[in-house]
């Protein structure tokens, strides 16, 4: 077995598992072969981009008779994201210990270095968030309501049935407008909060409710306004003290780094009676934007009609975050955060103002942001991000961990799976990682059922997602799947974030066919009450609030790890074979009651094919 020097994950080795608070003592210790005659251990450490610092380390003691431990206790008196490695020097000549993987250091001549998260000694995350469940609707598609739109844009086309399949075909000039509604209110998701209760919500994200002149309201027209076909300013107060009474708190979709070209600001179709930056250079909304000599603008990802916006302007900075700003205004009306569109395109400038501008409002309001990477090293707007710091984000969208989940569901590759989820554990602030959201599907991203079995789908051109359903035999065989793969996102740090009807059945490729009308009458019971259940599991368990997680097995197509706060473990195990295993419990967890399948365990615990088992102690 290879020799080990430093280890990240070892207590024995580094005091404190994964970030620390800036101030926060902190000990490292290297272990040494006797046989090495050291005389010297070094740390080298850097903050990020900035020049290397030394540290010499202290013999401190034998390990048996053939090791020897260096020690040094030190602190990162500053935020920032460190990287650290070590040297040696003995009388044969001098080394370097690297990372290896998995937190496991080599004596070797170059490598990567650890990395190591130093957030604001201050920083702290809403309470409420922690321990919840988030649901995500998509406005348009989950429920009409008593009184749906009796007026509309006439260039909006209604469906006349909610069975209907999101138009996904060019017009005939060869463009998807994206202007086909069903008809989902305000109105309508209030109706229904009896059922997001019952699913143990207590968190409901809203994709976008402002004008806008798309299904997916992704291009603002109005930041001031609700898009008529949602309802009324009232209506939207309405639902936010309804949903207070179901002891829910609403986020909205703040999409603040593009506009529509057919909007208010920009207004490059003419539907408003004012100069938008597009009419006039003297527009109050010029600056806003960035014009080119040619006449063209800066535009998100190119196209043309999503302007991008100039976040680093002041007037737009005030507009946004200022004294009855977009931010102000919503959250007055009920409003408990924000959920930032591609918040790794906003400049720190801006989400330093965002962020401090809403929590003077209130320190529990949320702030979270969409990033597909690991957020506490991502390069962006040229420059590593410090999103996770303190000044900043809340947390955000943790993609790393629905590609773990997704991947060990379809391939069952036991290590990989919980590789990715001790890296982000080891990254990640705690303030932050207790307040992940962890979502295995979004308006983003293929259906879950689907993606489950055809895991390439979002890659298929339209046509074949189009005609692209499950067997019934897929379809059995995806919800067992589903059902794992909910256990684990119900129970790994962090909250989950189940995308509306994807607890109920539905299934499509990407955008537009996971897009479709929640199937309200034709709901899978089997699986709306399993979900049921994982909520009154999670509802009952304090240990999934800010409870450590701790690896126990990843292998053979099995992983196993506890969830543990004072007083309390939960032992999740799940089994991605396609046959039942027989998984033998380390004392502690034997003759209890185990809560998925229901009876007792005895020294193991039986569990079916690409099945889970979740056993708790107290």
């Amino acid at each position: 077995m290879q020799f080990i020097p430093f280890n990240s994950r070892d207590i024995r080795h580094k005091s404190i598992f994964g970030s620390t608070a800036a101030g926060d003592s902190l000990r490292l210790a290297v272990l040494m072969p006797r046989s090495f005659c050291c005389s010297k251990v070094t740390l080298i450490f850097h903050e990020d981009g900035k020049n290397e610092q030394f540290r010499d380390l202290f013999w401190c003691g034998m390990n048996g008779e053939n090791e020897e431990w260096w020690d040094i206790h030190f602190s990162f008196d500053k935020e920032g994201l460190y990287f650290y490695h070590f040297t040696y020097e003995t009388p044969f000549g001098k080394g370097n210990i690297y990372l290896r993987s998995g937190g496991c250091g080599e004596f070797a001549p170059e490598g990567n270095e650890w990395q190591q998260t130093v957030y604001k000694k201050d920083y702290t995350t809403p309470d409420w968030v922690k321990g919840g469940i988030m649901y995500q609707i998509f406005p348009d598609r989950f429920n009409i309501g008593k009184n749906p739109p009796a007026d509309y844009p006439n260039d909006r086309i209604l469906h006349r049935s909610t069975n209907d399949t999101p138009v996904w075909e060019p017009d005939c000039n060869g463009k998807i407008l994206n202007n086909d509604y069903f008809g989902g209110t305000l109105k309508g998701i209030e109706e229904k909060l009896p059922y997001i209760a019952s699913l143990g919500v207590n968190i409901l994200y809203l994709n976008p409710i402002f004008e806008a002149h798309s299904n997916h309201r992704y291009n603002t027209a109005d930041y001031m306004k609700i898009d008529s076909m949602l309802g009324t300013e009232e209506d939207f107060s309405d639902l936010c003290k309804a949903a207070e009474k179901y002891s829910i708190k609403i986020i909205l979709d703040g999409v603040f780094s593009h506009t529509g070209s057919d909007s208010i600001y920009f207004n490059r179709e003419n539907r408003y009676s004012e100069n938008g930056a597009w009419n006039s250079p003297k527009s109050p909304y010029r600056d806003w934007f960035t014009f080119k000599n040619d006449g063209t603008y800066n535009s998100w990802w190119g196209i043309d009609t999503l302007p991008e916006t100039n976040e680093e302007n002041p007037s737009f900075i005030e507009f946004i975050t200022g004294k009855n700003g977009v931010a102000e205004k919503w959250l007055g009306l009920g409003a408990s955060g924000f959920r930032l569109d591609v918040a790794d395109e906003l400049p720190d400038k801006f989400l330093d103002k965002f962020s401090k501008s809403v929590k003077e409002l209130n320190k529990d309001y949320l702030v979270i942001g969409e990033v597909w990477e690991d957020a506490t090293n991502k390069f962006s707007h040229g420059g590593r991000r410090r999103y996770l710091l303190g000044d900043q984000l809340d947390s955000v969208m943790n993609y790393p961990f629905a590609s773990a989940i997704l991947t060990f569901m379809r391939y069952g590759v036991a290590e990989s799976f919980m590789e990715s989820v001790v890296t982000i554990c080891e990254n990640y602030p705690k303030p932050a990682l207790h307040c992940l959201m962890n979502h295995i599907g979004t308006h983003d991203t293929a259906r879950i059922l689907t993606s489950l079995i055809y895991d390439s789908i979002e890659h298929k051109p339209r046509h074949i997602q189009a005609r692209t359903q499950l067997t019934n035999e897929e379809y059995q065989k995806s919800v067992t799947l589903l059902k794992t793969a909910a256990v684990l996102q119900y129970t790994l740090p962090g909250f989950p974030s189940v995308y509306y009807g994807d607890e109920a059945g539905l299934q499509g490729g990407s955008d537009p066919f996971n897009r479709g009308f929640f199937p309200w009458g034709k709901e899978d019971n089997e699986l709306t009450d399993w979900y049921k259940n994982l909520g009154n599991i999670r509802r009952n368990a304090h240990c999934l609030k800010e409870g450590d997680f701790i690896p126990y097995s990843a292998m053979l197509s099995c992983v196993a790890y506890k969830r543990q706060s004072e007083g309390e473990t939960m032992f999740v195990i799940a089994n991605r074979n396609p046959h039942e295993i027989d998984y033998y419990l380390p004392e502690g967890f034997r003759n209890k009651p185990e809560l998925l399948q229901g009876g007792y365990t005895t020294d193991k615990v039986t569990i079916p094919a690409y099945g889970a088992a979740i056993i708790i102690t107290f």
